[in-house]
């Protein structure tokens, strides 16, 4: 396929956390607000004079730093955000807003705060305790602690207008950019897609790193040219998988697969779309906040939720998922040392494949895969018994 008008644009925003849409908003005024995880509601980030950014370390190499203040077994990507924050790559930011999303995340932004990271006078930091549970007590823990911990820092430290006229604004806002990320990964279902897992994972984590107003333009152009795209005759992938699991920022993860025969068609992982861009609809009578929150928390696939009824829905979405894309298989992927997916991986994947007979690979992996031998081999592997498969008569989703 003819490459996208805006793909090297896209690429080229995440070669560094501070890229050239984050500067732009800050010489504007704008504050820049550094997250760590799915469970700070990010449109609470979107009110006017802010804006989020999910923090990653792209092109990590040595760990030594950050493994020195936080040992060998905790997670990687962890450890590359404070090996990158203590280099002084997060000088841009005006503040960090982390959950108690796991453990490692939580002592990760620790180490940041005691350290001193960040030179700014007015810099600060908050840490939210987020439930486990989805349910009306869980609710109102979250609705305080996104009052007190966002709304309220974001209105004392830098002025900001919380109000549920603004609150509503950062919603319609924040929907717009869902809406096209959507329509774009609509055409993932096709028979033949006209856009690749890889480029729409681009697109996908600029919307997370970037100001989102100001790739609204570029987005749309993309939505438009996308659907009179011309299709290769032959399609250049032996299968469809859909991939779940934890933390993928790094660009080559998604590249790698592809290269070994199998396109990604749908991404259930954190960074991904699915639920990650989901809209947020609103009523006219309850309070904002509130509806917000039950989005974030309901709306979760996050396997830190550990009710069972939650447990069981993570499964049938991944089910899903794999219906409305007509995946051949799923690939669970989880980042060594990563708790709750080391858990969630092991039971549902069992569960994809004894449950609902669809074939599935599970792989540990680095923050930073670059050129994995070992992973590219064991995708290939996965690819040729899913072409077997499909040979001697398998289950296929229609």
């Amino acid at each position: 396929m003819k490459d996208l008008k805006h793909m090297y644009y896209f690429e080229q925003l995440l070669e560094n956390a501070e890229n050239d849409l984050v500067r732009e908003a800050l010489a504007e005024g704008r504050k820049c607000i550094g997250s760590v995880c799915y469970q700070v509601p990010e449109v609470l980030m979107e009110l006017p004079g802010v804006f989020p950014v999910r923090l990653r370390a792209p092109h990590t190499g040595s760990m030594e730093i950050g493994t020195y203040y936080m040992t060998s077994f905790l997670c990687e990507y962890t450890r590359a955000l404070l090996e990158r924050a203590i280099e002084g790559g997060y000088q841009f930011l005006d503040c960090i807003l982390a959950p108690d999303g796991c453990s490692m995340l939580n002592r990760c932004v620790e180490n940041m705060e005691l350290l001193k990271i960040n030179e700014k006078e007015d810099f600060f930091y908050k840490y939210l305790e987020v439930p486990m549970k989805a349910d009306d007590n869980a609710l109102s823990l979250y609705v305080g602690q996104c009052r007190t911990k966002v709304l309220d820092a974001l209105q004392e430290h830098f002025g900001i207008d919380t109000s549920d006229e603004a609150l509503r604004g950062a919603v319609e806002r924040y929907n717009k950019v869902c809406r096209l990320i959507n329509a774009i990964g609509d055409y993932r279902k096709e028979e033949n897609p006209r856009i690749t897992g890889y480029e729409f994972h681009i697109i996908t984590m600029c919307t997370y790193v970037c100001p989102k107003d100001k790739l609204i333009d570029k987005l749309e152009e993309t939505l438009e040219e996308i659907k009179t795209r011309e299709r290769d005759e032959k399609p250049p992938y032996r299968a469809r998988v859909e991939v779940v699991g934890s933390e993928i920022d790094d660009v080559d993860m998604i590249k790698l697969i592809e290269e070994s025969g199998a396109l990604v068609v749908a991404d259930r992982f954190c960074y991904g779309s699915l639920p990650g861009r989901h809209e947020i609809v609103l009523n006219d009578t309850e309070d904002v906040l509130t509806q917000i929150c039950r989005h974030f928390m309901m709306d979760s696939m996050c396997p830190r939720q550990m009710n069972l009824d939650k447990i069981e829905a993570r499964k049938k979405y991944v089910h899903k998922i794999a219906e409305e894309y007509h995946a051949d298989g799923i690939i669970f992927e989880q980042m060594k040392f990563c708790d709750p997916w080391a858990y969630e991986r092991m039971t549902a994947s069992h569960a994809m494949r004894d449950d609902y007979g669809i074939p599935v690979l599970t792989i540990d992996r680095p923050y930073a895969v670059g050129n994995s031998g070992q992973i590219r081999t064991r995708v290939q592997a996965f690819v040729e018994s899913l072409e077997i498969k499909k040979i001697q008569g398998g289950k296929k989703h229609e």
